[in-house]
């Protein structure tokens, strides 16, 4: 069991995410929070995955002070739609642009996880393809409206009232929607971990 490998080991988990941080609690996995600033900038030549790839590995490049029993996670997720990739909405403006973009097609949500140790890292991602159905002017503005998305990547959580309303079906992991494949997260520590 990964509860017996992580008795010599302190996990950081750079994320000021509560849903992210609720995974590890769910996964009974005990981490310390710290999130340092980093400029998310990536190249513009990246695409799908390269991007959350890219921004995973550069928010672990601001920790050079591991110790040898310390495992840090960083991670980034994107909606990815017709060849953009959709961050946080900046404004109410913006998130509904980003729902009325979505509506009635299917996308990609890719989240990247990287797992540094003192000597080593290793990168995974995951992505998860999402259906929404066509939604109304009037239901896109009630959500952003009483919901207000805007630390949510493509402007929507699928928790909430517009993923019971408005996504049709998933391929692929839907804690990973939600900002986490949990799945690999699991297995990977349990790997690097043991070796």
């Amino acid at each position: 069991m990964l509860k017996d490998l992580l008795k010599d080991h302190d996990i950081i988990l750079a994320s000021g995410s509560p849903r992210r941080q609720k995974f590890f609690e769910e996964l009974e996995i005990p981490v310390t929070i710290d999130v340092r600033p980093v400029d998310e900038v990536y190249p513009e030549h990246l695409t799908d995955a390269e991007i959350t790839d890219y921004l995973a590995a550069l928010k672990a490049d601001a920790f050079t002070d591991l110790k040898n029993n310390e495992v840090l996670i960083t991670s980034d997720t994107i909606v990815y739609n017709d060849g953009v990739a959709m961050g946080k909405p900046k404004d109410h403006l913006e998130a509904v642009s980003m729902i009325k973009a979505l509506s009635g097609k299917d996308h990609e949500v890719i989240t990247s996880v990287c797992f540094t140790a003192k000597e080593s890292q290793e990168i995974l991602h995951h992505t998860t393809r999402v259906y929404f159905s066509e939604l109304s002017d009037e239901e896109i503005e009630y959500y952003v409206s009483n919901y207000k998305p805007f630390d949510k990547a493509g402007g929507y959580a699928i928790q909430e009232w517009i993923g019971l309303i408005g996504i049709e079906k998933i391929e692929g992991s839907y804690f990973n929607v939600v900002g986490l494949p949990t799945h690999l997260v699991y297995k990977t520590l349990k790997k690097l971990l043991k070796s």
